[in-house]
């Protein structure tokens, strides 16, 4: 039995009812009593609580056996909204999401300039534009994280963003000086591996999340925390070196794992030898249906490259389940079974490997989903994702 401070347990105990009533979607008050190992007393006086605070609704089931239809507890979604924000070089990409992280809209802003002066404006401008937007609530929006894409310190800031060329950059005191509303910043491989285990991988305990897109970074969740390391740099794999002497990188080493193995690498190249900007996936996916050499020979490449840091990555935290964040392994014809094939090592264990069915929207989910654990603290979420991000 806990014992301690009665404000600290009573705070315990609220977020231990919040927390059942999300993972069990809709529940009584003699199961919540049941599942969190509390008195009926004390589940009745924190749901009248949270009942008059507007965070929960009651729903009375239809039931053809005799007696009292059940009052059945669940979260309320449309109590409040979460904003999560994708910054990444060349585009800014925005979720808002109710409080079950289900999205309602969508917005992305082209980027033109890496200069932080000039997206800062941009990036408050449209956070504006949502605050006016968003439907009417008992909290309006509860949160905004921001994902970003690179180093970013325990208190939240920006250390150092490769493709931005942005060091030491204070954007979560720079945002506070406009928007009164708590906000986050977040490495986004962090946010994506988040977003796998609230939406996906409910009992996983040891997940890591291997993200391509503009480098490579892995986002770790261990019994639901983020592996962070001394200062909150851990996850920078992309900078693993496995070519000794290899491409330069922006980092100032050679031969990191990112410029031989993540999207960016092959957008860069093919952009470069066949002279298109603003190349897309469909143009890729059909340069492979087709059959072109060049692009099948990249993309194996990338397969073997790729092989080499995940088999680095799984001896190192041997993970339980092990989710890749990529476009181009979607499109690419049995590119998982071949990544697999690859790591054939006696000593590398994981049970699961797999592609994210989430795609690009998983950092944007992450995002607001976290948003929204801050704001009704708890120490983890269980959604389920009803429309595709």
């Amino acid at each position: 039995m806990i014992t301690g401070d009665a404000a600290y347990i009573k705070k315990l105990n609220r977020s231990s009812i919040i927390r059942n009533i999300i993972k069990e979607g809709m529940i009584s008050r003699a199961d919540l009593s049941k599942v969190t190992d509390l008195t009926r007393a004390t589940i009745s006086v924190q749901v009248a609580d949270l009942l008059a605070e507007g965070l929960i609704v009651e729903t009375q089931l239809e039931h053809n056996s005799v007696g009292r239809k059940p009052i059945m507890l669940s979260l309320n979604g449309n109590a409040g909204y979460a904003l999560g924000i994708d910054l990444d070089s060349g585009k800014i990409s925005f979720i808002l999401s109710d409080l079950l992280g289900q999205p309602v809209s969508t917005k992305s802003v082209e980027l033109k300039t890496n200069d932080y002066d000039k997206i800062l404006p941009i990036l408050i401008e449209a956070i504006k534009e949502f605050l006016k937007s968003t439907p009417e609530s008992e909290y309006g929006i509860v949160g905004i994280v921001i994902a970003i894409h690179g180093l970013v310190s325990k208190d939240e800031n920006i250390h150092f963003v490769p493709r931005l060329d942005w060091s030491n950059i204070h954007l979560k005191a720079d945002l506070e000086k406009e928007i009164n509303i708590p906000i986050y910043i977040e490495n986004n491989a962090n946010l994506c591996s988040f977003a796998e285990r609230v939406y996906q991988h409910h009992e996983t305990e040891y997940l890591l999340c291997t993200t391509l897109y503009s480098g490579i970074g892995i986002g770790m969740m261990m019994n639901d925390e983020f592996f962070r390391g001394h200062d909150g740099f851990a996850g920078e794999a992309g900078h693993m070196i496995i070519v000794p002497g290899g491409k330069p990188c922006n980092c100032g080493n050679k031969g990191c794992w990112e410029k031989y193995a993540s999207e960016a690498s092959i957008f860069d190249h093919l952009s470069s030898t066949r002279k298109i900007e603003n190349l897309t996936y469909d143009q890729i996916q059909a340069w492979i249906e087709f059959g072109d050499e060049e692009v099948i020979d990249l993309m194996e490449q990338l397969l073997y490259y790729l092989s080499i840091g995940l088999n680095n990555l799984i001896n190192m935290y041997n993970p339980d389940t092990l989710v890749l964040e990529s476009e181009l392994l979607r499109i690419y014809p049995d590119s998982l079974k071949k990544i697999k094939a690859n790591l054939s090592s006696s000593t590398s264990h994981y049970q699961g490997l797999l592609i994210s069915p989430l795609g690009k929207g998983a950092v944007v989910l992450g995002a607001c989903a976290l948003a929204i654990k801050n704001f009704l603290d708890v120490p983890m979420l269980n959604f389920t994702l009803e429309n595709d991000a």
